[in-house]
């Protein structure tokens, strides 16, 4: 969700108002909630196409009135989050080389911005629509260091929340999380909240790493994105080359948040019109 606050100047209702004197300001926020459905049909392919109109929003079982509506690519920001740890040396080759095709397959327009994280996060290029400049930050990355998961994933989420028009956040991990101040109950409680779609890669280590994979899942899950096993370096290519389609076919909704008394969290439900066997993938709600 993302606020908006908007100024209201009123001046006296007759008469000029007294030079010098203080005119009063008052302020009212809404909040918009950004949900990001992505749709297929029985074959699994992309549903492309669709209007405003097709789309039903229901929040906590109320329909909602859709005001912003995005299809296709337009803007939008790419965050990659590399795990650069010492477990990654081996794998760390093919990891850049596919991630390089990715750059070059994002719209001409897109932000990307590249961080790697071990110990702790770094930031090997911030959103840049120079993709000569993402690129040479993927090759300069090197690995070492013990795993921060966690406290990365969500740092890199508050910097791409920042950005305008579709976000996307792609963690690619090698390894369980033994460095983070962050749990992973709080991660995935801090994901939901911003509802910026993940989409996680797991190789090597994670892979076999029961409770990170379901912590994984559940991210993506709860956030309309997915989560992928890599149980071979020559299924990396094929991930992202797979990602780069996904993003292209994402459709962004926003609505106005319902004015609520609690905090409790809020079920966020999309459907479709007209498409009998189509499938939604989205968020799947936020807390206010």
């Amino acid at each position: 969700m993302r606020a908006s606050c908007f100024a209201i100047l009123l001046s006296a209702v007759s008469g000029a108002c007294a030079v010098g004197q203080e005119l009063p300001t008052f302020a009212a926020e809404t909040r918009l909630v950004e949900v990001y459905a992505t749709v297929a049909d029985s074959k699994g392919r992309f549903v492309e196409g669709l209007q405003r109109d097709q789309f039903t929003v229901r929040d906590n079982g109320e329909p909602q009135p859709i005001s912003v509506f995005e299809a296709g690519s337009r803007e939008l920001s790419c965050a990659i989050l590399m795990d650069t740890t010492g477990c990654m040396k081996g794998e760390l080759p093919a990891v850049k080389s596919a991630i390089l095709r990715f750059i070059d397959n994002l719209p001409d327009d897109a932000k990307v911005g590249v961080y790697t994280f071990a110990n702790t996060l770094n930031t090997v290029q911030d959103f840049t629509t120079d993709r000569k400049a993402a690129k040479q930050g993927v090759l300069r990355t090197y690995a070492a260091g013990t795993t921060a998961l966690f406290d990365a994933m969500v740092q890199v989420s508050k910097r791409l929340s920042k950005q305008n028009g579709k976000k996307f956040l792609i963690v690619f991990t090698d390894g369980d999380d033994n460095a983070s101040l962050l749990n992973s109950t709080s991660a995935i409680a801090r994901a939901r909240q911003m509802g910026i779609p993940v989409y996680a890669v797991a190789q090597g280590e994670a892979v076999r790493s029961a409770s990170l994979m379901k912590m994984l899942r559940n991210i993506s899950t709860d956030t309309g994105g997915l989560a992928y096993q890599v149980k071979k370096p020559a299924d990396v290519e094929k991930v992202f080359a797979g990602l780069a389609d996904e993003l292209r076919h994402t459709y962004l909704i926003g609505y106005k948040a319902p004015p609520v008394d609690n905090k409790e969290w809020r079920r966020i439900e999309v459907a479709i019109a007209g498409l009998r066997s189509a499938s939604v993938r989205a968020r799947q709600g936020y807390t206010p």
